[in-house]
């Protein structure tokens, strides 16, 4: 593809470093800045880091290139980082987009161009086109090997990625190219990295995965040593480090629930703390600005002393919105030093979701407040409509499940029990049949333990209310006694 060259463009107006800074999330495309004494003619923004860094893809000496613009007060080390590790991958033989062009922009800021490679996809877009990712996947199987094999060619080159994950390796017919350079980082070149390295940026790799990908370990590892075999990797050694990466990974997330940042919109004033999925802020801003218009006029789901909960339709879409009430004084003083109900909730779905639980989306949480003081507080997810398990099993409990029910249903407490969470309020309409699978709701009193003594109190409690939703001499009951984890 021929795009036009600067010199074709005479008299045209060149955005600047400042302009691209002060357009925050959303710079114009196209547009156009002077590079190198040429035009770079950004057709497409891929990624915005507000103030910091733009991706972009553009035309450059009639050719197609993507465009990596550092535009920070500072960003030279940044841009260096970038550039040295391109050019490490590239002395390595290993895969990467050519070096095009790399320097100052006028006016401030650093740039790098490469190669834009079309009708290349990275292999998480891949993943994510899947119609099964589980490990029962021959296609999911099938991209971790080919992420494994370029892993290990860099391993053995004594190279790292440090942000590993499958968005940074792009895939162009058979061919798979490292992206990314900023995270390259070099050992000694043309030497296997030590062990300790080895295994730590495999547990990263895989920390990105399902924690049901842990139990695949021990079949994808020869993947790697085949192509790596110097470093005499230990199954159990790198399933620690999978685990230890992965609880890293959670907290960090959770953390990003709560602020401002590419994924989350948050405002916050002295009366008022808000969080939305950004890409949800537009189609909810009615409702974020007034969610007790959520139960005007509409049938409740529930109306009690402590929550109201509402069901509500939002552009073609069904919503739930739960209310935290507070029922007076003594309650408010119980409630007003601590996180509400609403936000533990929100941490709480979204720690399902990091880790494969199935739940309904959250998409905004809202707290009324006095200064730090917290009062009301409501909870936007996604409507599940399905049936809950009392409905789905039978109150009597007479028969066992059919089978995706069963699976589906061992699956969910199978899960739960590896990560150490506890539901609090395990009753049967507290789990919902939906689209083949069990999602969880009402996570109010959810607890995710690091003591073995309050995990292990926790589960019993969890595993006994959910047993006793049916009479104990029971088909049902029977064999939940014998199949559920203890």
């Amino acid at each position: 593809m021929r795009l036009a060259a600067g010199n074709d463009v005479p008299g045209k107006r060149m955005s600047t470093t400042a302009s691209l800074r002060g357009a925050g999330r959303n710079p114009v495309a196209p547009q156009s800045i002077s590079v190198a004494g040429e035009v770079l003619n950004i057709q497409q923004w891929l990624r915005v880091l507000p103030g910091k860094r733009l991706v972009g893809r553009g035309g450059w000496q009639e050719q197609q290139v993507l465009a990596k613009l550092f535009i920070a007060n500072g960003a030279e080390r940044h841009w260096q980082r970038e550039s040295t590790g391109v050019q490490a991958l590239q002395r390595a033989g290993i895969p990467t987009p050519d070096l095009l062009g790399s320097g100052e922009l006028p006016g401030g800021g650093y740039y790098l161009l490469t190669e834009y490679l079309d009708d290349a996809r990275t292999l998480q877009q891949r993943w994510e086109t899947l119609p099964d990712s589980s490990p029962a996947s021959q296609q999911a199987q099938s991209i971790l090997h080919d992420a494994l094999r370029i892993i290990a060619a860099m391993h053995a080159q004594g190279i790292m990625q440090t942000d590993l994950h499958l968005g940074n390796f792009l895939q162009r017919d058979a061919q798979l190219y490292v992206i990314d350079g900023d995270a390259i980082e070099v050992r000694e070149p043309g030497k296997p990295l030590p062990l300790s390295d080895a295994q730590s940026n495999l547990g990263l790799f895989f920390a990105q995965l399902l924690p049901e990908w842990d139990a695949q370990l021990d079949r994808l590892l020869p993947v790697y040593l085949e192509h790596n075999p110097a470093v005499a990797l230990q199954h159990q050694d790198v399933l620690r480090e999978v685990g230890r990466q992965r609880r890293t990974r959670l907290n960090n997330f959770l953390g990003k629930t709560l602020r401002d940042c590419s994924q989350f919109a948050v405002t916050r004033t002295a009366g008022r703390f808000c969080v939305v999925l950004r890409a949800e802020a537009d189609a909810l801003a009615p409702l974020l600005a007034d969610p007790d218009s959520a139960f005007a006029g509409q049938s409740l789901l529930k109306d009690g002393g402590s929550s109201t909960v509402a069901r509500l339709r939002v552009n073609e879409r069904d919503l739930v919105v739960k209310r935290y009430n507070i029922k007076g004084v003594g309650h408010w003083l119980k409630r007003f030093w601590r996180p509400s109900r609403a936000w533990h909730s929100w941490l709480s779905g979204w720690r399902l979701s990091f880790l494969g639980i199935a739940t309904p989306q959250p998409l905004a949480m809202i707290e009324r407040r006095m200064g730090p003081l917290r009062r009301e507080a409501w909870l936007i997810t996604e409507y599940c409509a399905g049936d809950n398990l009392l409905q789905r099993l039978g109150e009597a409990g007479d028969e066992l499940p059919e089978q995706p029910t069963a699976d589906a249903l061992l699956q969910v407490f199978n899960q739960l029990h590896q990560a150490r969470i506890s539901h609090g309020d395990c009753k049967a309409t507290n789990l919902l049949w939906h689209a083949h699978q069990v999602y969880l709701i009402d996570l109010d009193a959810m607890q995710a333990h690091g003591d073995e003594s309050g995990w292990r109190k926790g589960w019993a409690r969890d595993r006994a209310r959910f047993i006793r939703n049916w009479r104990a001499d029971s088909a049902l009951a029977e064999w939940l006694e014998r199949a559920l984890p203890r």
